[in-house]
């Protein structure tokens, strides 16, 4: 059998996994390779660039129904949360006195730069426009997520959030969307939104709901993806070249070694992970 465990992860994952497969590969005595980008970006090489993981771990679990079952993967695992919210510096315009109440209005400031993911390419990219519709909802302001979005030019829209950050850091862009657990790992300050609009409530989920973003499908096709809390999940393509390998991965990383491991990189993982579909025996804790 072969001893390299092939990652593809969504960019947020990016810290988190390689700590868990670090540790796995020092356990198993196998080699590593890992592939952060977009989860969008991540699925499509497999579906148009015919490219196969041993493992797969996405930031949005619907990206798998959407695009990768039951061509390409038959169950997956929902395995951690987030929420969505606006990091910044303290060199940030408004950084002193921004908050859960007038972030919107700090966000259509002058001169303020405030920088996105490609929805096209990542989950937050098109959940950042879903909060901006919940917002104008939320705060009863018509109008709102359209102008929020227009002081967001695609000057501003890189390709996944891990992009924006050196960004932010060297002063270009005065805030940035992206998830909590990035932040923490970063120590970055960042306003937390109410629960509402920043994705991370069951309780919320039926409001989510009434946002949606639609983007691009192959060819002519496209997707639709609508607000819901967000959670992480995990599987193993069907055609992965070492498939037993990256079952045994996935097993570590549900453990409670690999719950400890994501916790301590910011990521809030489930204390019990949840298999939608039929996953290997004894596949979760």
């Amino acid at each position: 059998m072969s001893r390299t465990l092939v990652a593809f992860n969504a960019g947020s994952l990016a810290r988190p996994l390689r700590v868990a497969l670090d540790s796995f590969a020092a356990r198993e005595k196998v080699q590593v390779l890992q592939e952060s980008a977009g989860s969008l970006e991540s699925a499509r090489k497999l579906t148009e660039l015919g490219k196969i993981p041993d493992i797969i771990a996405l930031a949005d679990e619907d990206v798998f129904p959407q695009l990768l079952v039951p061509a390409h993967a038959t169950w997956y695992v929902r395995f951690a949360r987030n929420r969505m919210v606006l990091a910044y510096t303290p060199k940030s315009r408004g950084a002193g006195s921004i908050n859960a109440d007038n972030w919107w209005q700090v966000l259509q400031g002058a001169g303020v730069e405030t920088g996105r993911a490609d929805p096209q390419l990542d989950p937050n990219g098109y959940r950042t426009l879903l909060v901006l519709q919940l917002a104008e909802r939320h705060y009863a302001q018509p109008g709102l997520a359209e102008r929020l979005r227009r002081a967001m030019p695609a000057r501003n829209v890189r390709s996944k959030e891990t992009d924006l950050v050196g960004l932010l850091q060297a002063g270009e862009f005065d805030y940035i969307w992206s998830y909590e657990s990035m932040a923490r790992q970063l120590g970055l300050p960042f306003v937390q939104l109410p629960s509402r609009i920043d994705l991370s409530a069951t309780a919320d989920a039926a409001f989510y709901a009434t946002a949606s973003v639609r983007v691009h499908g192959k060819g002519a096709d496209s997707i639709t993806f609508r607000g819901r809390p967000i959670v992480y999940a995990v599987s193993v393509p069907l055609a992965a070249p070492h498939r037993e390998l990256g079952e045994r991965f996935v097993r570590f990383l549900l453990s409670a070694d690999g719950r400890r491991i994501l916790r301590s990189q910011g990521l809030d993982a489930l204390d019990r992970p949840e298999v939608v579909g039929t996953a290997p025996s004894g596949l979760v804790p």
